[in-house]
């Protein structure tokens, strides 16, 4: 699935629209330049998904939770990292199998140790505020 957003304005609707792809999948792994707005998606995704807490970028912490009605959401970003080793030190394979919400920016980072099952969503800079995201 492939769409465009115009401006900050379609997040709602695009958060609600990549949800709805998921079916039963909870590991989303956000592709894109520094800058392309990942971040930016993971904070709409989790106010669809009732997260009521400030949601920020953990680049320094590499891991921030919050919680939801149905359980936790997990937001990562391993940016930083300087190699997989350090993910695995900081537990992130119990986040990934917990049954709970990953969303991971920079999986390029950590290949190895991604669960087969995930979603990828890649964000496309195309000028200003508008953005391609393509989901599969």
């Amino acid at each position: 699935m492939v769409f465009e957003l115009q401006s900050l304005a379609d997040l709602p609707q695009a958060a609600e629209q990549v949800i709805a792809s998921a079916s039963n999948k909870k590991i989303f792994l956000f592709h894109g330049e520094m800058g392309a707005g990942k971040t930016t998606l993971i904070k709409a995704l989790c106010k669809e998904l009732g997260v009521t807490d400030n949601v920020a970028s953990p680049t320094f912490s590499i891991v921030n939770e919050y919680r939801i009605p149905t359980g936790k959401i997990y937001h990562f970003d391993f940016y930083r990292l300087k190699n997989q080793t350090e993910a695995l030190d900081m537990g992130c394979e119990e986040y990934f199998y917990s049954g709970d919400y990953c969303f991971i920016e920079w999986p390029e980072m950590i290949p190895d140790l991604l669960p087969d099952q995930h979603i990828n969503i890649h964000i496309k800079v195309l000028s200003g505020d508008n953005r391609e995201i393509c989901i599969g």
